[in-house]
């Protein structure tokens, strides 16, 4: 890998991929209905980490993924993600008003689009994971199950059904990471894995591996945001800052306090490039990854 590109120049290839990919994966927004078509893609192009996707891109070149899988999988990721914020950003949840730096969908449309364009990407998730020719059909079908299982009750919504009803109690830090693992963790494990399985079948200890990388990580974004909350403001964040604290929520910051919050960040960041060990150099990108979710600003 001493040949590999800057990892800032892999990242933007990366994002300016995904970008691409997503643009093609979505309804025109001319399409009827059109107000929906425009709203979706409103809502997914154009901002954003890609996080979820450059786990899947990284994990695609370790395990040498097919290129359209790959992208499928990290656009299906993508989108699950997205439409978990339009939903969260909701005057019956989180009732916010600024995401990825413009107004949030149902404040740019209304309330009724905002919950059809959620409704409506998570059924496209799975439509453009599904068209994966590349992937026999076994594994596919491992893939789709695995998706559902990561934004289902036992994943991303079931860590929100917990947040929502977190709020104003004091959680303990198990309590705590439980939720997070589930809000935040399961969709970053599955991207892992969805790129690690449009290349090949992951033995056990591949397995093991991967999902040790990404509980690590999982807690890390969310230690990561919570210090962000406490520290940073709307403008450099592109949300509002300060939300959690201001609504009640219990979270890292509040339970451990600053310093420590930052601390236990770079413990799994480490913990997290432990557990690559296996695949030596080739797992560059993950590892690089791992430093971004710590290290970043926003």
């Amino acid at each position: 890998m001493s040949g590999a590109a800057p990892f800032g120049d892999w990242m933007k290839a990366v994002q300016a991929r995904t970008e691409e990919a997503l643009d093609a994966f979505l309804p025109p927004a001319d399409l009827v209905p059109a107000k929906l078509h425009e709203a979706m893609r409103y809502t997914v192009l154009g901002g954003g980490k890609r996080v979820r996707p450059l786990l899947a891109f990284a994990s695609g070149e370790l395990f040498g993924a097919d290129a359209d899988a790959v992208a499928r999988a990290a656009c299906a990721a993508e989108m699950i993600h997205a439409y978990s914020l339009v939903h969260d950003d909701m005057p019956c949840m989180d009732d916010d008003a600024l995401r990825r730096g413009k107004p949030t969908v149902h404040v740019a449309y209304d309330e009724a689009t905002a919950l059809l364009v959620g409704d409506a990407l998570q059924a496209q998730a799975f439509e453009v994971l599904a068209g994966s020719t590349g992937v026999a059909p076994a594994r596919l079908v491992t893939m789709l199950r695995l998706l559902a299982e990561a934004a289902g009750s036992g994943g991303m919504c079931g860590g929100q059904a917990i947040d929502l009803d977190s709020v104003g109690l004091s959680l303990s830090l198990e309590q705590l990471e439980r939720m997070h693992q589930l809000k935040t963790g399961a969709m970053l494990r599955v991207s892992v894995l969805l790129g690690a399985l449009a290349g090949r079948e992951l033995d056990a200890a591949e397995l093991r591996a991967l999902a040790e990388y990404a509980r690590a990580i999982g807690l890390a974004f969310q230690v990561v945001d919570d210090v962000l909350d406490a520290t940073e403001d709307s403008a450099t964040l592109g949300k509002t800052a300060g939300k959690d604290a201001a609504a009640n929520k219990p979270t890292y910051v509040s339970i451990l306090g600053l310093a420590p919050s930052k601390a236990l960040a770079e413990q799994l960041r480490r913990q997290a490039h432990e557990a690559l060990a296996p695949f030596g150099e080739q797992a560059l990108r993950l590892r690089e990854l791992a430093d971004l979710i710590v290290q970043r600003k926003a």
